[in-house]
């Protein structure tokens, strides 16, 4: 594909980081003597090797090189330590990791700088075949160990093609992607870009204040943004500038509905909707068209090569077809029970509305089971967000031998406000005119910041660390009744 993108659009620009700009020819070039590099290095078809590096161009370029020689890409989160790393590695069965100098000391086993890796022997490349696997992409699930989805090169291309076609992809785009390379966007950004020969904009992290900033001055047309980005842009200060950019199409996954035409009149684009997960890539998109979408928190219909269902008519989304992961590596037990009945189980609750398209209805993990009630952590999350002081939100459930669990809000402030009582109980003051009773947090803890996933999720998994209790100081009890 690197070929074919650097014979059709040869000089054009390609990769733009901060401080380098790569057009296609040299993007295929530079890959090319990488895979030459790491084959020099005893990398063989099959072999996993990993990726830890921040978001620079050696990424996308080692990713490639990787698949140029034969070889499948573990990407590695550069924030992992100790467990997480070595979970992943050790599972993976990586035989070795490609790194830049400031993330080579935190690894196991051998390692490959980067800078190390330039001048390889250049070697014809055979194409591979459209159903070996690429990645194993790890789940940044928010709880347990990750898994290894086995994503296959034409898993990416088609969720490539199909994000192209939502956005009616132009000559004249630029994409501009902020999440950490090791996540899945800015993968398969990547290869819309290299699809339709346009530049892609790579932001070193995800920057509330500065994101529309850099939308401005690099002239963006296309993004797309997820879990907890939106809100937190929502919440920086109106700007005089806001709606002076060039973006056509926002796309997002989990477009919070009261706040849909807001974010459409600030930044004065359409936002539309992409959901799908790492197994099943998309699934439901929302066309650039569809206005009465909006507000609504309508996810959209199934591109082509999709069939989803519902399981009841509030039920778990159900979801067949391609692209399609080829299942959790190491795990048969798990792949067996997400593909029951020859759907993908999203673990997402939905259902759909009079004009077929489909609404999300909490996650059945991502549950609080109250009693005989399950509360919906995202819909507690969502009210709690909306208080003032609030920047970031996060429910738990915490054991309790009366109702078996209870819920535990862990509370970001904005700047200026105090992790006091009084902060506490006025939040949950806030929630108890919008919230049922028993949807009520038992507990609150504030934090300075959030463990957050590659795809901008908090990690909850790290707010509960084992054999602490999580009644104890800082935790603020402020439901006294528990009833």
């Amino acid at each position: 594909m690197t070929r074919h993108a650097a014979s059709t659009y040869g000089d054009r620009e390609f990769l733009r980081f901060p401080d380098t700009s790569l057009t296609f020819a040299a993007a295929d070039e530079r890959s090319d003597r990488l895979a030459g590099a790491l084959i020099d290095k005893g990398v063989r078809p099959g072999d996993r090797v990993a990726i830890m590096m921040d978001n620079v161009p050696g990424w996308p370029l080692s990713w490639l090189a990787i698949l140029k020689a034969g070889a499948i890409t573990v990407p590695v989160n550069v924030r992992y330590r100790a467990a997480d790393l070595e979970h992943v590695l050790r599972d993976s069965g990586a035989v070795a990791t490609v790194t830049t100098a400031e993330h080579a000391p935190h690894l196991p086993g051998t390692v490959h700088l980067l800078d190390a890796l330039k001048n390889g022997t250049l070697r014809p490349t055979a194409p591979a075949n459209p159903d070996d696997v690429a990645n194993f992409q790890y789940t940044s699930g928010t709880t347990g160990f990750p898994k290894a989805c086995m994503l296959t090169h034409d898993y990416w291309l088609r969720t490539a093609r199909i994000a192209a076609d939502q956005v009616r992809l132009r000559d004249d785009d630029v994409f501009m992607i902020a999440q950490a390379y090791s996540y899945m966007d800015p993968q398969w950004v990547t290869l819309l870009c290299l699809l339709g020969g346009i530049p892609l904009v790579v932001l070193p992290r995800f920057s509330a204040s500065g994101f529309w900033a850099s939308a401005r001055e690099h002239g963006a047309t296309l993004t797309y943004v997820l879990g907890t980005m939106p809100l937190l842009m929502h919440k920086q200060p109106p700007h005089p500038h806001d709606r002076d950019n060039r973006m056509r199409v926002v796309l997002c996954s989990g477009i919070q509905p009261d706040l849909h035409r807001t974010f459409e009149e600030r930044w004065g684009t359409p936002w539309r909707e992409l959901y799908g997960s790492t197994e099943s890539g998309p699934d439901l998109v929302v066309p650039i068209d569809a206005e009465e979408t909006v507000g609504t928190g309508a996810m959209g219909l199934a591109p082509p090569g999709k069939e989803v269902e519902l399981a009841a008519e509030t039920g778990e989304i159900l979801v067949r077809g391609v692209p399609m992961m080829k299942g959790y590596w190491n795990h048969p037990e798990a792949t067996a029970h997400a593909f029951r009945d020859g759907w993908y189980h999203t673990g997402d609750l939905g259902f759909r509305d009079s004009h077929g398209y489909i609404h999300h209805a909490g996650r059945i993990k991502d549950m609080v089971r109250r009693g005989g009630e399950n509360i919906s952590c995202a819909e507690v999350e969502s009210v709690l967000a909306r208080h003032p002081a609030v920047l970031s939100a996060a429910l738990v459930p915490i054991p309790d031998e009366l109702f078996g669990e209870l819920p535990k809000a862990f509370l970001q402030l904005r700047p200026g406000h105090a992790a006091t009582p009084e902060t506490a109980n006025s939040v949950i003051e806030h929630a108890r005119e919008r919230l049922a009773r028993f949807k009520i947090p038992a507990y609150v803890e504030f934090v300075e910041e959030f463990p957050l996933t590659p795809s901008a999720r908090v990690e909850k998994r790290h707010l509960l660390p084992p054999g602490r209790d999580q009644r104890a100081a800082p935790a603020i009890q402020v439901d006294k009744e528990q009833k």
